[in-house]
């Protein structure tokens, strides 16, 4: 049996992170940045106003004051986009709106809220400093500044810095295609009324949601019965549609389990037993000729979320380029007792509480168990070498609610 971490470095080294691709800045959201981006002009790339007022000279309104204005002649407007070729001279103003050019001669920008918002004659009832309400080119980004590294996670903020220095296509790690595939002769579509013996596919509404929340692409196959030639065929089907194929279900040693069966037989795919609970049977390898990752999960729900979180996460996140591949955890205390199965590291879902302590949920911790899964926030991790928490104890906590 390997443990945890043995499983997951043979799991990793068996992906590489996608190919970079350029794509248009509207899709790069989301997507791995695959190299460095400069700046080719600086932000801002002129002097522009930072407030709706009035462009003066410092020097004329020096002595201005609320009771005593200076008044001043407004020579011109200057909205956002445009630029004046007027100079503003001792005794005038050029009026001027958020984001537009300096105009010559102006050293201060006076708020329209300190004057009387005059269009032919302004009075100023207060004075500023040279530099005042001015935002100077290149304060924030200088020409030819690396604004964000290869290896970048590109969000709204992200984004914006790309749009702003003209980068309109950009070379990035796909986001991974992956495909999803529920096995069970016992699964039906949610919705379908349930006769004896059936129950709702739940994996892989689990699973195509938890691969989106990891950045992934992922899409559902539905699900196929235990029949080997239906779960070849929906296999071959998506050789050529995804970057990798994750699978729930059969892959324990029962008769029906067909995942295992057919994939045992390509030669490709390694089958195990991981010391973890929940979660022990696992499978990862490649399909096709193409060497398609496929990683296959085991068919209770809960083993099949905890599985994730520990094998596929990481592969996805590996795969999107990025190097932090593991959610963040830390230590909290537990606010009751708790047993673990000797040799096994174990998962149990489980809430932070108000006190900073951590406490488990739902009515037991069995695989099958969605209700507490539901409204867990945290898993708490028990090693393998420990059978007992104590009330008080300090365990590690991983956050369900972090990248």
């Amino acid at each position: 049996m390997l443990s945890v971490d043995d499983y997951l470095a043979r799991v990793l080294a068996s992906v590489e992170p996608l190919t970079p691709v350029e794509v248009p800045l509207v899709a790069a959201h989301g997507c791995v940045l695959a190299e460095d981006v400069a700046a080719p002009w600086p932000l801002p790339s002129f002097d522009n106003s930072s407030m709706d007022g009035y462009a003066v000279r410092a020097a004329d309104v020096a002595s201005a004051t609320e009771s005593t204005p200076v008044a001043l002649s407004v020579i011109d407007d200057v909205p956002a986009g445009f630029g004046s070729a007027e100079e503003v001279r001792p005794g005038t103003a050029i009026r001027i709106m958020t984001g537009a050019p300096m105009p010559a001669g102006a050293d201060a920008v006076v708020p329209v809220e300190r004057t009387d918002a005059g269009t032919e004659i302004v009075r100023i009832g207060s004075a500023v400093d040279v530099g005042a309400c001015i935002r100077r080119a290149g304060e924030d980004v200088v020409a030819g500044e690396i604004v964000l590294r290869s290896g970048t996670l590109l969000e709204s903020r992200q984004m914006a810095i790309l749009a702003a220095v003209g980068s309109g296509h950009v070379r990035v790690h796909p986001q991974p295609r992956v495909a999803v595939i529920s096995t069970g002769s016992e699964l039906v579509e949610p919705g379908t009324p349930l006769t004896h013996g059936l129950i709702s596919d739940s994996n892989s509404y689990l699973l195509v949601a938890a691969c989106r929340e990891a950045g992934a692409d992922a899409y559902r196959v539905g699900p196929v019965v235990d029949d080997s030639a239906a779960f070849l065929a929906a296999i071959e089907d998506q050789l050529h549609r995804c970057d990798l194929i994750l699978t729930s279900g059969g892959v324990s040693m029962g008769a029906y389990d067909t995942v295992k069966a057919v994939l045992s037989e390509l030669g490709s795919v390694d089958f195990m037993k991981v010391a973890m609970n929940p979660g022990m049977p696992q499978g990862h390898g490649h399909v096709g000729e193409g060497r398609l990752p496929i990683i296959t999960l085991p068919g209770n729900p809960v083993s099949s979320y905890i599985s994730f979180e520990n094998f596929v996460r990481p592969v996805l996140r590996r795969m999107r380029g990025l190097t932090e591949l593991h959610r963040p955890s830390s230590r909290a205390r537990c606010a009751v007792d708790l047993k673990s199965p000797a040799g096994k590291r174990q998962f149990a879902r489980a809430v932070l509480l108000p006190s900073g302590e951590v406490a488990p949920v739902g009515t037991g911790q069995g695989s099958h168990m969605l209700g507490g899964l539901a409204v867990a926030e945290a898993l708490i991790v028990i090693p393998e070498d420990v059978t007992a928490v104590r009330t008080g104890d300090e365990v590690e906590v991983v956050d369900l609610r972090g990248r």
